[in-house]
């Protein structure tokens, strides 16, 4: 960082972790022991697709990689903000395999050269009343914040600060509650 970005208040971007994602699968534990929530066997990356050939064929390659016999395992879908989402699907109790689906559709991006395309990644957890939940990893800050959605586009903010307390010696979560961003609709939520 040089003289002018530290006067004017910029700083370096932090590079993400991505070997930080294998930690939701000792949080999945401690969340469970501590609030009785379940993985739902649903996690999503997010990220903008890029125009032109080595993108569709990175894109092309990450799917065929995830995907496993008779029945496919990835989803792929386009939100509303023009965002792609790659569903992957796995059992409850394989929090470890979708964990490390999640990390190789990352990190084949990331070597493609597509890494500033990366949004996030979450996955996804129910509750003992049925409340939704996800540890949403932020690629940009290599941290991770939770997301409680309930009805009407409201957040259970309660229950988000409850799960930072939960799991928070298991991840690195956001300091700052402003970039908690809402994934409404999100794919594995």
């Amino acid at each position: 960082m040089g003289f002018l970005d530290a006067l004017l208040g910029r700083s370096k971007p932090v590079k993400p972790d991505l070997d930080a994602l294998f930690g939701l699968t000792t949080a999945a534990i401690t969340l469970e022991a501590a609030a009785g929530f379940t993985p739902t066997g649903l996690g999503s990356v997010c990220f903008r697709a890029a125009e032109g050939g080595a993108f569709a064929q990175l894109q092309k390659d990450a799917v065929e990689l995830l995907n496993s016999g008779d029945t496919p395992d990835v989803e792929i879908s386009q939100d509303s903000y023009g965002y792609t989402w790659l569903l992957s699907r796995h059992t409850p109790d394989d929090v470890a395999g979708l964990v490390t689906d999640l990390h190789a559709v990352n990190a084949t991006l990331e070597a493609g050269g597509f890494g500033p395309h990366l949004l996030c990644s979450l996955v996804g957890f129910k509750g003992p009343q049925g409340q939704r939940l996800a540890l949403v990893y932020l690629y940009k800050r290599g941290t991770f914040y939770p997301f409680a959605p309930l009805a009407g586009n409201r957040r259970d903010n309660a229950l988000e600060i409850q799960t930072r307390g939960a799991v928070g010696a298991d991840l690195k979560f956001e300091d700052d509650l402003g970039r908690w961003f809402p994934v409404w609709g999100a794919p594995g939520l």
